[in-house]
């Protein structure tokens, strides 16, 4: 399997932790292990960018500004975290980049110079995963509290942390 070139990122619940619609950036906590995989990711200069669904702007739950406040935020934290995509659109709204459709997956690959099929997505729910394979993309699940235990069975591969998930990229099993 060749070596991935970009690895995109869910935000919440993958990279910091999932507080349902945070708009306080002082409230943002990085997952475990999130700074040293990507450190690492970086050090081997694999490409990397965010894709994140933010449906609480569409629900006028947050603002688009509070969305990249928590952005801000989790890069001062984490470190450069590459480009940052963002859906704000409802489920109902039928758009492209909501995850599980690919749109996210695609506007980053074209974005980082590389094509689908040489990312990875890492995230933490089924949708996630859709997304990196309706793109043709590879995908690592990261379970959390929120992952069902049929997205864990359908996921193309498990880690039980980002630290574990850059494992296997590195190692050129994914």
């Amino acid at each position: 399997m060749a070596q991935a070139l970009a690895v995109l990122l869910d935000r919440d619940g993958t990279i910091i932790v999932d507080l349902r619609g945070n708009a306080d950036p002082s409230k943002v906590t990085p997952m475990p292990y999130a700074r040293s995989a990507l450190q690492r990711l970086r050090h081997a200069n694999i490409l990397t960018a965010v894709i994140s669904n933010q449906s609480g702007v569409a629900l006028g739950q947050l603002t688009s500004e509070q969305v990249r406040a928590v952005n801000v935020r989790a890069e001062q934290l984490l470190g450069p975290l590459g480009p940052i995509f963002i859906c704000e659109h409802s489920e109902r709204a039928g758009c492209d980049c909501r995850k599980p459709n690919p749109g996210l997956v695609f506007r980053a690959a074209m974005e980082l110079g590389v094509h689908p099929e040489d990312c990875v997505v890492i995230g933490d729910i089924g949708t996630d995963m859709d997304a990196a394979r309706a793109a043709g993309a590879r995908g690592i699940l990261i379970p959390t509290a929120s992952t069902r235990p049929e997205e864990v069975l359908a996921a193309p591969a498990v880690a039980l942390h980002l630290d574990q998930a850059v494992d296997s990229i590195l190692a050129g099993n994914i």
